[in-house]
């Protein structure tokens, strides 16, 4: 059975622990990724052809606390979702307790999966279509603060989205949602992903957008079969432990 109600201000003390302790993994893993903060930047450079400027003297500086703390979130992910899910886990049933290792790993996974998506695929692409745009009376010069806002930004919200059939699967098995649930409210999805990509990217540009929708898309469709293949094997558990309930009552009679 799930545990009893906590009251209001033990959930806020409970809440407070968690963020706190999300605070110090992510402080910690900024102290350890700022001394490599010149080699990611060399990493995060790699999908640009040209070279970086920076435009005020204390820029370059700031970057390299910027991309500190990207790289500590990283880091500190395992940690921020198991304390996601241990200040959940009190609503939980027994069963669905026993999920935390697997929910941490895949998640983590997921995310981890997203960012090397967007870093391997999409931002190459994204950026060489960009920078088509330049002519002859019209030459590039990106400074270092708005590319790693840029790459940083984008990574991190195809990380997020990448954790959608995981959210999905989670909700199915709790009852929230079901697949023709899903199915039924497509339409709605696909109106809330190019919204969702449009705050998400960096630019107001078209093609980031489409860039980070377009997987959106494809996520939420996985989402739905998922979601189908969560739902048939809850079924089958959920009958195949009614016929051992029959069966222990027919012997007991």
């Amino acid at each position: 059975m799930a545990d009893l109600k906590m009251p209001f201000m033990e959930h806020l003390v409970e809440l407070r622990t968690r963020l706190m302790r999300m605070v110090v993994a992510v402080v910690i893993g900024f102290l350890i990724s700022f001394w490599f903060s010149e080699y990611l930047l060399r990493f995060i450079k790699r999908p640009l052809a040209t070279e970086l400027v920076f435009l005020a003297p204390a820029e370059a500086f700031f970057v390299n606390v910027k991309l500190g703390f990207f790289a500590g979130i990283i880091l500190a992910i395992p940690v921020i979702l198991l304390e996601c899910w241990r200040f959940v886990a009190p609503g939980l049933l027994e069963r669905e307790k026993q999920l935390t290792l697997p929910f941490v790993v895949s998640a983590t996974f997921l995310f981890l999966l997203g960012a090397a998506f967007c870093y391997v695929i999409v931002l190459p692409f994204g950026i060489q279509y960009l920078l088509s745009y330049a002519t002859p009376d019209l030459r590039p010069m990106i400074s270092v603060g708005n590319y790693v806002s840029f790459a940083t930004r984008f990574m991190l919200a195809f990380g997020a989205v990448f954790e959608v059939p995981l959210v999905m699967v989670f909700l199915t098995l709790l009852g929230v949602v079901t697949p023709a649930f899903l199915a039924r409210n497509r339409k709605y999805a696909i109106l809330m992903t190019f919204i969702v990509a449009a705050i998400a990217t960096p630019g107001p540009d078209v093609a980031s957008q489409i860039l980070l929708g377009v997987p959106m898309l494809g996520l939420y469709e996985l989402s739905i079969f998922a979601s189908r293949f969560v739902e048939r094997r809850k079924k089958a558990s959920e009958e195949a432990a009614s016929a051992d309930e029959q069966e222990e009552a027919s012997g007991k009679a």
